[in-house]
């Protein structure tokens, strides 16, 4: 059977999130997997807010409706996607001979001014916007606040998915890294502005024996902009 490469999505987007990398992959012998996780593309919504083992058991339990089991596995996520692999990796319930973390979200950070003024208003900005003569600013005014401090993936989500994303952002996975015993490559863009290259280079240290690669001019969707590259190294672990 030809080995699989599951690849998991991060937060906002969907299974067309890979395009770029199965047209790089085109031609070899590999079935790429590329699902859509619950709450985006066309999977429903849970019916709870997640945590990130909830997504977890939610990938082996597909991989097994997919008839998975035995087959030579290869694990690919991006940011959100890329936690949700940490978390697999570490368990060690799947057969997995390589992991590839691009841009992957996980590292918990301290709060910045801007992160926490930002939530501060995605909750309260109603109740201000809503004040008479202010209604007509409503639209602009939300957008331009929630530009200004970069909470777009909270302003976007259903109120379960926010619950969701709260959740997951609170988890640190760091303590798992170097629970990860198998063969990892680490793919970062140098101008990431959402998963600072410090995560990559402490997810380099804490994984043992992974190889970092990292690209100049490149930001967060590494995994769009460098598929080539992507391509290449799994390639070449075939």
């Amino acid at each position: 059977m030809k080995p699989l490469l599951l690849c998991l999505h991060g937060w906002g987007a969907s299974k067309e999130a890979f395009t770029e990398l199965r047209e790089a992959l085109r031609g070899v012998d590999l079935e790429v997997f590329t699902p859509d996780l619950p709450g985006f593309g066309q999977e429903p919504e849970p019916q709870h807010p997640w945590t990130v083992d909830d997504y977890a058991d939610w990938v082996e339990k597909w991989l097994k409706e997919q008839g998975a089991e035995g087959r030579e596995l290869h694990l690919l996520g991006h940011s959100h996607g890329g936690r949700i692999a940490i978390k697999l990796a570490a368990r060690g319930s799947l057969p997995i001979a390589r992991l590839y973390l691009c841009a992957a979200a996980g590292i918990r950070h301290p709060r910045h001014f801007k992160r926490i003024l930002g939530l501060l208003l995605a909750k309260t900005g109603k109740f201000f916007l809503g004040i008479p003569g202010l209604q007509k600013l409503q639209p602009l005014g939300r957008g331009l606040l929630y530009t200004l401090v970069r909470v777009h993936d909270y302003e976007k989500a259903s109120p379960r998915m926010r619950e969701t994303l709260i959740t997951i952002t609170r988890e640190d996975l760091r303590s798992l890294l170097p629970k990860i015993s198998v063969p990892t490559d680490i793919f970062w863009g140098e101008d990431d502005r959402m998963t600072p290259i410090s995560d990559a280079h402490l997810m380099h240290m804490l994984i043992r024996g992974s190889t970092l690669h990292l690209y100049p001019n490149v930001r967060h969707n590494v995994h769009r902009n460098r598929a080539k590259e992507l391509a290449r190294t799994i390639r070449d672990y075939l």
